[in-house]
């Protein structure tokens, strides 16, 4: 089992549920997240004066899938969350040794 983690722009986040509930992608969990890449954030006027933004309003997603399911989704997050512009954002792909369902007590992929 392998588990994804995307950071996106969060006006993506509907066309990647959507593109992820296309290839077959049934749970998934979305959080808040702020940061910068290269970028640095970026400068803005409020009431005159300029300031710099140093950590950018992102989304965190994360899915937990089994091994041959992972490029699918990770090509659709690709696809999905591309705009094309800086700060689209980084998918990571780590290990998951176990799952486990706490109300079946079901483990491994039938867990997820």
């Amino acid at each position: 089992m392998k588990k994804i983690e995307a950071i996106i722009k969060p006006f993506k986040l509907e066309d990647v549920k959507d593109a992820l509930a296309g290839v077959g992608v049934q749970g998934l969990t979305v959080s808040e997240v702020k940061g910068f890449g290269r970028q640095k954030g970026h400068t803005e006027i409020y009431r005159g004066s300029e300031y710099t933004v140093d950590f950018l309003p992102k989304l965190k997603l994360e899915v937990v899938l089994p091994d041959g399911r992972v490029e699918t989704a990770v090509n659709a997050i690709m696809k999905s969350a591309n705009t094309g512009k800086i700060g689209d954002g980084k998918i990571f792909v780590l290990p998951v040794e176990e799952a486990v369902r706490i109300r079946t007590e079901e483990r491994g992929d039938q867990a997820i």
